[in-house]
Parts: structure tokens; sequence; C-alpha cells
């Protein structure tokens, strides 16, 4: 039809089928799976993509986790994260997660907070059915617990992190302020998420935060991250704080504030 539109491929989308035929042609795995935007159906061209891979173990000896990477398509570099991740640069910037692991291993799935996707979109494949079920006993979206609790909790981190960014920038180390001013806005990415309801990115605070959070809530929290110095953002930080705390908790630890506005401003 004149002025159809085909929908664009994506490089991912390449990506992830060439592993799912890689795991369909190597018989050493006895089950895979990928996770993150794509299954989720949120994948764009900035996404990643994910992937766990599970071995037999008799067959883990002749396993080349590089060389089985270089197989999805030309690397232009391969390194192992802090967390023992094999992460793939590919051609266009696409990064690549491989977590090369035991079949045995396929029982720690089930101690995932949740799934994040339809099962028929994770399941690359499970030759022995091992991996299907412990997939579908896992929750789509993490549980988090709305209570008074938990907010209270949150509002506590966030005094402790905010505290320490204080009394570092204080001694002059800007730098160590600025690392813990990252957990700062963190906390209070939390807070803004119990405060509008808006938990369904809880594990990942910040992810589209401008679509799901209210216009003024991200604009409070861009001052606090575009402040130029880390003593202007431990100050835009506490008036977020500030503000946000009572009304999450109903009542606030006054002797705290007392000391915190004599320092920070109120």
């Amino acid at each position: 039809m004149a002025g159809h539109r085909v929908p664009r491929v994506l490089p991912q989308q390449d990506l992830i089928d060439r592993v799912r035929a890689l795991c369909a042609a190597d018989d050493r795995l006895d089950a895979a799976l990928t996770y993150g935007s794509f299954p989720q159906g949120r994948g764009d061209e900035h996404s990643d993509v994910e992937f766990w891979l599970f071995f037999a173990p008799t067959a883990w000896p002749g396993v080349d986790p590089a060389a089985w990477c270089a197989e999805v398509a030309p690397l232009r570099h391969l390194v192992v994260n802090e967390f023992g991740t094999h992460v793939a640069f590919f051609g266009g910037l696409v990064r690549g997660e491989f977590h090369f692991a035991l079949s045995t291993d396929i029982p720690s799935v089930g101690t995932w907070p949740a799934r994040g996707a339809p099962v028929d979109a994770m399941v690359l494949v499970d030759r022995g059915g091992r991996l299907r079920p412990v997939l579908e006993s896992l929750p789509v979206a993490p549980v988090v617990d709305l209570g008074a609790d938990e907010a209270v909790r949150m509002c506590g981190r966030f005094a402790n992190w905010l505290l320490l960014a204080h009394h570092v920038e204080a001694r002059g180390e800007e730098l160590r302020a600025l690392d813990a001013l990252g957990h700062v806005t963190r906390h209070l990415l939390w807070m803004a998420r119990l405060r509008e309801g808006r938990t369904e990115d809880w594990l990942t605070p910040s992810r589209a935060a401008e679509s799901t959070l209210d216009t003024a809530t991200v604009a409070a929290l861009h001052r606090v991250a575009a402040a130029s110095t880390a003593r202007e953002g431990i100050r835009a930080a506490w008036r977020v704080g500030r503000e946000w705390w009572p009304s999450l908790t109903g009542e606030i630890p006054a002797g705290l504030f007392t000391d915190l506005d004599e320092v920070l401003g109120g």
C-alpha cells in the first residue's frame, strides 16, 4: 500500500534474535532467558540487551564466555563488571549483559524480587523444563510495602546520606560529597515514588521519572542534580526532603530538623 511505513527493526532486536539462535544451537545450554526492557515491551534504541545463560555442569569447562559473546556480533570491547557479568559493547554503542551460570543456579532465579516481563517473552531455551516454573513463581512486578514504616525508613536513610554529604563537603572532600549526593538523590526519588504511589519502577527509581512523576517533583529533583557545587546540591536536597518528609510520615524528628535548618537553611 502506498505510504505504508515498515516498522524499523532495532539492532537490539537483531542481537536478541541472534542470541536466541545461538542458544537453540548450543546443546551445552540447559536453559537461557532474556530480561529487561525488550521482553517488557519497553525497549528502544537506547536500551541494553540482557541475558542469563545456564550451562550443564559437565559442559562448563569448555565454555569460553568471551568467544560466546563474539559469536553474537563483532565486539567493540568486552569487560567483566564488578558483579561478575560479562558486558559486551557492540556496534552502535549497544550494550549486552551476559550472565554465564550453571544449570544448578536456575533455582536462584526464584529469589529475584520480580521477573518484570511475561514468561514466554523471557525464555529462550528450557531443555530440562526447570526454568519456566521458577519464572512463573515470581510476581511480574516487585511487591512494595507502602506502609508508614517504609516511609519512615526511607526518610531516615535520606537524612543519613545527606548528613554524610554535608560533613565530607565541609571537610573539603568535594568529590566524596558529590558521590554521597548521588545516594541522597536516589532516596529522594524513592520518597517521591512513595508520595505519588508510582512504585512500578521501585528497583530503579530514576527510570522514566520524567514521564511518570509529577512535573513539579521532577523539577525539584533536577535542581538537586543540576547544582553547580556539592554544597548547593546538599542545600537543595534538604529543601526538597524537608518538604516531603512530613507528608510521608505525618511527623518529623524535630531536633534533627532544627539542626539541619541551622546548617543548611530551612
